[in-house]
């Protein structure tokens, strides 16, 4: 996107990592919600690897990769294991969303040897300030009975609604947990050649 390498650069600043949000294929949805550079299922592997070392290339100091929608992408061996295995060679980590319960991507990371974690909850998966309300307080309460969890929400069609319901919830979970980058949730994971 037009302003990538300047969030990247802006979010390393401000002592934030920087993961690739990956377009993949959907099961449903319109293509052009993908934008650019997109991973489809009917990709050449040649496209699917040029258009994932494209992306990690656009996006400076990256170290690692998640999807956004991807839930027809995710569950297709063929185009994650090559994802994974670009992965691999620029030493990223990789986030499943799992925005499908099919997903194959822990399973193939473990066999090549990516470092992995999955998604335990999506904030805004609806639209509302109700349900990210809700979802803020599933996830407090989930805080309390599990060592670690991960949650999503984004900055798009959600933005101002998620920011202001963070606003309100991020000092709840400091209170309950420690908030760290996904990197420290991965035993042994140490950045490759990232200058980090």
């Amino acid at each position: 996107m037009p302003t990538t390498k300047q969030d990247a650069e802006m979010a390393v600043k401000n002592g934030h990592e920087v993961i690739i949000h990956m377009p993949m294929e959907p099961k449903r949805g319109k293509k052009s919600w993908l934008g650019p550079g997109a991973i489809t299922t009917d990709l050449s592997n040649e496209e699917i690897r040029k258009r994932v070392e494209a992306a990690i290339k656009e996006v400076p100091h990256a170290v690692g990769m998640n999807h956004h929608m991807g839930s027809r992408a995710t569950e297709n061996e063929r185009v994650m294991r090559i994802v994974l295995e670009v992965c691999k060679e620029h030493g990223l980590f990789y986030l499943d969303s799992k925005t499908t319960g099919k997903s194959v991507a822990g399973k193939l990371a473990k066999e090549i040897g990516v470092p992995y974690v999955e998604n335990n909850i999506f904030f805004d998966d609806i639209y509302t300030t109700s349900h990210i309300t809700k979802q803020a307080d599933r996830l407090a309460e989930k805080l309390v009975k599990n060592e670690r969890i991960i949650a999503i929400g984004h900055v798009g069609i959600t933005g101002t609604k998620m920011v202001s319901v963070l606003k309100e919830y991020i000092p709840v979970y400091k209170q309950k947990a420690e908030i760290v980058p996904l990197s420290e949730l991965i035993p042994g994971y140490e950045f490759i050649d990232k200058g980090i």
